[in-house]
């Protein structure tokens, strides 16, 4: 299986290519590690970051997408920005999105923990929340 794992934050979607077969994991070579909202309240600029982010799941023959949860109260709220982008990947046709909390995260990784240093991944620091996101999904 092949996901997209998605961290939204602020007006940039974090991406994270990730391959599961045979029981191996692996980080597939992506030309896109993030997506840049400029102005989420213009019409064509939605329709271009939901361009962009179907053209990638085409492009790598993606099967699932999976998204972090974002607060929507307190200090670590979402903004306006990230829900919209949440709600133009949800509405891309023949797309299977899921969503994953913090507490799914802690409690699957507790019980697979991570077999490898991130640092060791060759992904960007801003990536690291997607990846461990995408990591907990499919290790289900």
């Amino acid at each position: 299986m092949k996901i997209f794992a998605v961290e939204l934050k602020g007006k940039e979607a974090n991406l994270c290519l990730l391959s599961l077969k045979q029981g191996m994991f692996s980080i597939p070579d992506c030309r896109s590690q993030k997506l840049v909202l400029s102005d989420a309240f213009d019409n064509q600029q939605m329709r271009q970051f939901q361009k962009s982010f179907k053209k990638l799941v085409e492009d790598y023959q993606v099967e699932h997408i999976v998204i972090k949860i974002r607060e929507t109260r307190g200090k670590h709220a979402g903004s306006a920005e990230s829900f919209k982008m949440e709600t133009a990947i949800q509405l891309i046709d023949d797309l299977d999105v899921t969503f994953i909390s913090n507490a799914d995260i802690k409690e699957k990784l507790k019980r697979s923990p991570l077999s490898v240093d991130f640092r060791g991944t060759g992904l960007r620091q801003f990536q690291e929340n997607a990846f461990v996101a995408g990591y907990a999904f499919l290790s289900q």
